[in-house]
């Protein structure tokens, strides 16, 4: 299967409304593996949440899995992400999965099946793991089981609706390791084309520097153009302009960072009136602690209960953090009409 013409990827943009999703992982889990594991697998939960999702507008998720998980419990994986599809799809939102993962923060360690340690307070995102994890991915003795894995989940799924798109890796080259990444990086392009997908497929630009390799394959091999952006609109608006040059759909699956500049007040309305698919990290306040700061990941003071939070949009009861930014979400994306 070959790459989307640029006709082909503009018809698809065309047939579909604008995406205005989320960042999604349960507020019960602290990472992808907590989220996916069938022991805590919570699809009563999922189906509150993505339902208040919907209620604000949100018409789609994008949303992590787990080789780990899936290489520890392949059928009971596979199960439980039809069932995250069903229930997204019965609240109206469309999914994105994202199959791998560079992010590994400094504190971070390769991810290991079975229960997940508690967050650590006041610790942004302390438990977050890498897909497929440093170990598997340099041990050519995973080579077919990884291939395996992007088959077991794109063939069953290459002309659902319910998937808008296949995020194939989460910012390659955030693990430091940067060349390291460009064999899993081609690879997932190549075992995603297999199965033959009427979705798009995608990876992100997101460091715009270091790990040129990376960004290049993550353009001239995406279907559809994806970036991610945490600064202010003039640095947003400067970063699309250069990649609008590639006349394909954008869409920025990560943004929001309001100690940044990057706010809902000041992104967003952009966002709607140039339909760049818009993916703010984070929604519910939760065991992720994401309203954190970064700087929190450094060391120092934890930081518990900050007056700016940095991203999500509610606190676990669904009260606003700021009634405004809701009010704005809902107007836009037409629930207050």
């Amino acid at each position: 299967m070959d790459r989307f013409t640029e006709e082909k990827a503009n018809k698809w943009w065309q047939e579909h409304k604008w995406p205005l999703g989320i960042n999604y992982v349960t507020s019960d889990a602290v990472n992808d593996i907590e989220m996916w594991m069938d022991a805590t697998f919570n699809p009563a939960l999922i189906e509150r949440e993505l339902g208040i999702a919907a209620s604000l507008g949100y018409n789609s998720a994008r949303v992590f899995l787990s080789f780990t998980v899936w290489y520890n419990e392949r059928e009971r994986f596979l199960e439980n992400f039809e069932k995250f599809l069903k229930i997204a799809d019965a609240a109206g939102i469309s999914v994105m999965p994202v199959l791998f993962d560079d992010c590994a923060f400094d504190f971070g360690s390769d991810p290991v099946y079975g229960p997940q340690p508690e967050p650590v307070y006041g610790v942004h995102n302390s438990r977050w793991v890498p897909s497929p994890g440093f170990a598997v991915q340099d041990d050519a003795t995973y080579a077919d089981a990884l291939r395996e894995y992007v088959h077991s989940v794109i063939e069953k799924h290459r002309a659902d609706e319910r998937v808008l798109i296949w995020d194939l890796y989460n910012e390659p080259g955030n693990s430091k390791r940067f060349e390291k990444c460009i064999p899993l990086l081609k690879n997932a392009f190549r075992y995603a084309r297999e199965c033959e997908p009427v979705q798009p497929l995608t990876a992100g630009v997101w460091e715009f520097s270091r790990n040129r390799e990376a960004e290049d394959i993550c353009i001239e091999y995406s279907d559809v153009i994806s970036m991610h952006c945490y600064s202010r609109l003039e640095r947003l608006q400067a970063r699309v302009a250069a990649l609008e040059e590639k006349n394909r759909p954008i869409l920025v699956t990560e943004w929001l960072h309001r100690p940044a500049g990057s706010t809902v007040e000041d992104i967003l309305p952009y966002f709607c009136e140039k339909k760049i698919g818009a993916y703010q990290w984070g929604m519910i306040q939760g065991r992720t602690q994401t309203n954190l700061s970064w700087a929190t990941m450094k060391g120092g003071n934890p930081e518990p209960n900050p007056a700016l939070w940095q991203h999500d949009i509610l606190y676990p009861d669904g009260t606003p953090y700021h009634a405004g930014e809701v009010e704005l979400i809902k107007r836009l994306s037409g629930k207050h009409n």
